[in-house]
């Protein structure tokens, strides 16, 4: 009787230790799918971004997208005349007093508190200027500029494109009184200062014409459609304006007229104007 106990103790002891090994051998088996298929699925990951990334160098090195690029960005940063141009007229000196409105498009203040106007966007503006007025026949737009500084270049600006120009004086109603002699009606009317041409302002504005502004760091810029910003109180800076807008309307408009050099816009008097 004790060796046959013996035997079937030790009988159920190997049964015991192979129902173990069998069970370490399917929790093995359990455990690592997972981690096999998380490498699967990892592997074909790698391989898609692989496939991706030599794509996208065949491009590269094919040069089409990126030489489209870069004639987009040239084109963006052609500017309409030489950097030197611009600050030899001053056209980017502003005054001591910057508003609200202007506060974008100054970049820093000289140690005399004036505001000095961002180059860049005085160049962007005056291209937006340009398209946007040269949408418009010559008789379909007016320029007032009562300030004495920009009189001649105002008058060199009306000979080149044909565009009627206010100097001297303004006539008050003249947009909104057809009773007047001196009735007249623009579709955009291109002002030099919302202070001193301030009537002809309040006239566009009551009647919905088309505003574009040169503006000055001291001004206000509430209901305009285009803003230029710049020195416009000085003559080299108002002939310069005045010069790139009256060549930008021709060149667009492919007309057969002749403009006047920019030195005779742009005369010889104070840059500054402050």
């Amino acid at each position: 009787m004790g060796r046959k106990k013996k035997a079937e103790s030790e009988k159920i002891e190997k049964t015991s230790e192979a129902e173990v090994k069998d069970l370490e051998v399917a929790e093995a088996d359990v455990t690592e799918t997972p981690s096999k298929k998380r490498t699967s699925d990892r592997s074909v990951m790698l391989k898609e971004l692989r496939e991706k990334a030599k794509k996208l160098a065949e491009k590269i090195e094919g040069g089409i997208e990126t030489e489209d690029l870069k004639g987009e960005l040239a084109q963006k940063r052609e500017m309409l005349i030489t950097l030197d141009d611009y600050v030899k007229t001053g056209i980017h000196l502003g005054t001591k007093v910057i508003t609200p409105d202007m506060k974008k498009f100054v970049y820093r203040r000289r140690a005399d508190s004036i505001g000095v106007l961002n180059t860049g966007l005085i160049d962007e503006h005056l291209k937006k200027a340009i398209s946007f007025i040269s949408k418009y026949k010559p008789e379909d737009i007016i320029l007032v500029c009562k300030k004495e500084a920009g009189w001649n270049a105002a008058k060199l600006f009306s000979e080149a494109t044909g565009i009627k120009s206010f100097t001297k004086k303004y006539p008050a109603g003249m947009m909104t009184n057809i009773a007047l002699s001196e009735f007249y009606e623009p579709e955009v009317v291109i002002i030099c200062d919302s202070w001193i041409d301030r009537n002809a302002m309040n006239d566009a504005r009551r009647t919905n014409k088309k505003i574009v502004m040169l503006s000055d760091t001291n001004n206000f810029i509430k209901n305009v459609d285009i803003i230029i910003p710049c020195n416009n109180k000085g003559s080299k800076s108002l002939g310069l304006v005045f010069w790139l807008l009256a060549r930008g309307y021709i060149e667009k408009n492919k007309l057969n007229s002749k403009i006047a050099s920019m030195d005779d816009f742009v005369g010889e008097e104070d840059i500054q104007g402050v």
